[in-house]
């Protein structure tokens, strides 16, 4: 019942802060990120039981039949490097959140937010502006084909 509840606010939060408008074709993705708000942190998680923050990320990547590797520091080299004034739905973000390097990795979702598995609370919603992610923030990626993109989020920007 709590995760229907979480899932249900997180679905909330999402939908006024007007995060997903570019997602409207495409209710799949827009589902499949909202419906596992609230799931809980499991270090090497990679199902609805409990994510880490890589593991989120495959469990997304895998619905779309796009593979990557399975942590965020491995992950954190594929594809190729966005300037965070270009991110674009369904990049990856990266953060150095243990002083050794690349620890942990969200998808961005428009509007200067991510999701991600957070080791306090799970599959949340941050901001990028956050002062913890933003003195943390290492780089983003860009890892989905034009194709693939358009497939996942439903347009080309």
């Amino acid at each position: 019942m709590k995760k229907v509840i979480l899932s249900l606010l997180g679905s909330a939060l999402i939908f006024s802060s007007g995060s997903f408008t570019a997602f409207a074709d495409t209710p799949k993705l827009q589902s499949q990120v909202t419906q596992l708000v609230g799931t809980p942190y499991k270090w090497g998680g990679t199902t609805e039981s409990g994510f880490d923050c890589s593991g989120f990320i495959l469990y997304i990547f895998n619905k779309h039949d796009l593979n990557l590797p399975r942590t965020s520091a491995s992950q954190a080299k594929a594809g190729v490097h966005v300037d965070q004034d270009d991110l674009r739905l369904g990049d990856l973000v990266f953060f150095n959140t243990s002083g050794r390097g690349v620890s942990h990795a969200g998808i961005y979702i428009g509007n200067g937010e991510f999701a991600h598995a957070s080791t306090s609370k799970g599959v949340r919603i941050s901001k990028l502006s956050e002062p913890y992610y933003k003195n943390s923030y290492v780089t983003a990626r860009r890892v989905i084909s034009q194709e693939n993109y358009v497939q996942m989020v439903g347009s080309v920007n």
